[in-house]
């Protein structure tokens, strides 16, 4: 069973830049498709970004798309979210997510393994 643990997460100013790592344990992360959600206070979890397994075409929410850049090293069983640009809206707990299914997933549904999260607090 694989076991996520996301970090990364901290309390940065509107326009600065933070980089998540989801790493992985207990299985190899290669054939995994990977997603990143976020859940802001007193909102519905909401999806940013999914990766195949071989990373090829990852699909962004609108919201992130251009700021946000998703990349993942097999090797190392981990995935990273790169988030540049933030604004005080991306404040939100974030969770990565793992799923055996092949596709830019973006159903909560569609995935087996979670995280417990890392927050993200951007001031204005």
């Amino acid at each position: 069973q694989v076991q996520l643990v996301e970090s990364g997460g901290g309390l940065v100013q509107a326009g600065e830049s933070l980089r998540l790592s989801c790493a992985a344990s207990g299985g190899s992360f290669s054939r995994y498709t990977v997603g990143w959600f976020r859940q802001a206070p007193g909102k519905e979890r909401e999806f940013v970004v999914a990766s195949t397994w071989n990373g090829d075409s990852p699909y962004y929410a609108d919201s992130v798309k251009g700021r946000f850049t998703i990349s993942r090293d097999n090797a190392e069983n981990t995935v990273y979210l790169q988030m540049s640009s933030l604004k005080p809206e991306d404040t939100a707990v974030y969770s990565c997510a793992a799923s055996l299914l092949y596709g830019t997933l973006r159903r909560d549904e569609e995935y087996t393994y979670w995280g417990q999260g890392t927050q993200v607090t951007v001031s204005s």
